[in-house]
């Protein structure tokens, strides 16, 4: 493909690119979602991320249908990239995207799986052993060596050919001496330390150096010590550099000119030449040297070629091995006509209440077999919540990850349509949500609705309708869907294939605070129990003129309701 070919990549884009990387390691990049190196050439990181997103599964991104939907993608993936163990593996958890290719899906919970199983079987010490191995090859940006040292460094924690086939199949020992070589073998020539020879014969170069850029003080300290003639002056000079300087007289004899015309003529001539045999002398070494280090490299050339493979696409897996471990997430059943869940957690908070919900077939707790559901009850009752974790698990699982659940069972879907509720009230609100939400339902492939309170949008009759309206369309499509709604008891028949389910608030604690049963009472309108809130702003009244505007709508309500309510709290 020419790079004009990829999403978001317009003439500027694909000229720095060619200018900073070629066309061909461009598209490499590009194919290989390799952030770091289009951002190395310039390309700011959010670009890059969203390039390579579409590169990676442009249907898969076709998935998230509206922006709710995409603001839960987006959370997902910074959430899973906070156990990321190096930069370049976080900047891949951020282009994973839905995969339309369900085997690529499975393929990519088997590769998580086995990291987490390796991941978890670490002790303390070994799981810090990781982790600093990964920060040390993170610090040297993906060097060579570095790689080397991490995939030592990680078979020494105990990550082996059982997770990990590459860092199995590789020879450690030779490993090691290509380690050793690597860091001696740099871009400016064999690096000091790698041969003692070596680094005399440049020490007594740097020396040459010196008294050949300080050849008129050298002649001057020389004559000071009162020469009589050039064949003095010559004994003289090579006392003086053999003294000063880890030049050997023998060393300036061998060079010395035999014809100098005077004592300046000497010291020009002499350290010329010395300086010129040395870097001769330096520079066959560091050839025999760099040979013998790049002959060890290459007896283990196709090891390090497989690590440095390897490396990134391990810290990867056990990022995501990690993320799952923290989150207790599980391998979903992926497949059929459903979206099932025991026990889900919504990723996004701190101690979730788990619940069991499913629409669609499947084999899971919840009733099985209605296609769409309108969810009722309590405000603040976690309705919003529950959609959001239904739309968080249908996107993990189509990205190959596991998800937060104790059992789960997800179908593949075309179309994810997650739709908060927004407070606006005016008809450019509906239209645009209208917009929105219909046109995937319209389209071939499986679509999952999750919609919340239209009536937020318009007047509630209408809301209603448009309510009946979507359920019908939705059965009609072959889609599944959840729908949350104060409206149920204003709701036309729904179709054989819907059911009502509803949320209870159950009173309040003894701090006031809501008390609901977040877990949906199946075929069950939920009731709103607006006693529940008046009996808290009753009793946190700031005033007694407030306190008697609240009593005022306490009996508007239900006085004995609201009084029964306090009574129980207050008992707790």
């Amino acid at each position: 493909m020419r790079l004009e070919d990829y999403w978001g990549v317009g003439p500027k884009t694909s000229e720095r690119l060619r200018e900073t990387l070629g066309e061909e390691a461009a598209v490499d990049a590009i194919e290989s979602a390799d952030v770091r190196a289009l951002t190395d050439a310039g390309i700011t990181r959010g670009r890059a991320t969203r390039i390579l997103r579409r590169a990676n599964d442009e249907a898969g991104m076709d998935t998230l249908a509206t922006r709710d939907t995409r603001d839960v993608y987006d959370d997902l993936l910074e959430l899973a990239s906070e156990y990321a163990l190096t930069r370049h593996a976080a900047d891949r958890i951020r282009v994973l995207t839905p995969l339309s290719d369900p085997g690529a899906a499975e393929s990519r919970l088997d590769d998580v799986d086995a990291a987490r199983a390796a991941w978890t079987g670490l002790d303390d010490e070994g799981r810090e052993a990781v982790v600093a191995a990964f920060e040390a090859y993170d610090a040297a940006e993906g060097s060579e060596r570095a790689a080397v040292d991490a995939a030592l460094a990680l078979r020494e924690a105990g990550l082996d050919g059982t997770a990990f086939d590459a860092l199995g199949a590789v020879d450690p020992d030779a490993l090691r001496e290509a380690a050793d070589a690597l860091s001696y073998v740099t871009a400016e020539g064999v690096a000091q330390g790698a041969d003692e020879r070596l680094d005399d014969l440049r020490a007594r170069l740097a020396d040459a150096r010196n008294l050949e850029n300080d050849a008129f003080d050298v002649l001057e300290r020389v004559r000071e010590t009162g020469v009589r003639d050039l064949a003095d002056f010559r004994r003289a000079f090579a006392d003086y550099v053999d003294r000063e300087t880890r030049l050997s007289r023998s060393a300036i004899e061998e060079v010395a000119p035999e014809d100098a015309h005077d004592a300046a003529d000497f010291v020009s001539t002499a350290l010329r030449a010395l300086v010129d045999d040395l870097e001769r002398r330096a520079a066959d070494r560091e050839r025999e040297i760099e040979d013998d280090l790049r002959a060890s490299v290459a007896d283990a050339r196709e090891d390090v070629d497989r690590i440095l493979a390897a490396v990134d696409d391990v810290a990867l897996d056990l990022s995501l091995a990690r993320f799952a471990a923290a989150h207790d997430l599980v391998r979903p059943a992926l497949g059929g006509d459903c979206l099932a869940v025991e026990g889900a957690r919504n990723p996004f908070l701190s101690d979730p209440d788990p619940v069991d919900y499913a629409v669609g077939d499947h084999d899971l707790s919840p009733p099985p077999g209605d296609r769409v559901t309108v969810l009722t009850g309590a405000n603040s009752g976690g309705k919003t919540t529950l959609l959001e974790t239904c739309c968080a698990v249908a996107l993990l699982a189509a990205m190959g990850l596991p998800v937060p659940a104790d059992r789960a069972a997800v179908g593949s879907f075309g179309a994810i349509v997650f739709h908060r509720r927004h407070a606006s009230f005016n008809a450019g609100v509906l239209e645009s949500t209208l917009k929105s939400i219909v046109p995937p339902l319209t389209d071939d492939g499986r679509t999952l609705m999750l919609v919340d309170e239209f009536e937020a949008i318009t007047e509630p009759g209408r809301a209603a309708d448009l309510l009946n309206g979507l359920v019908d369309l939705t059965v009609d499509r072959g889609a599944l869907g959840v729908y949350v709604t104060h409206l149920a008891d204003d709701l036309s028949p729904l179709p054989d294939t819907a059911r009502i389910d509803g949320i209870f608030a159950q009173g309040l604690t003894a701090d006031l605070d809501l008390r609901v049963d977040y877990q949906p009472r199946f075929g069950t309108v939920g009731k709103s129990t607006p006693e529940f809130i008046v009996s808290r702003l009753v009793a946190n009244a700031g005033g007694r003129r407030e306190r008697q505007g609240f009593e005022r709508l306490a009996a508007a309500v239900g006085e004995e309701a609201v009084q029964r309510t306090l009574a129980d709290a207050w008992e707790e």
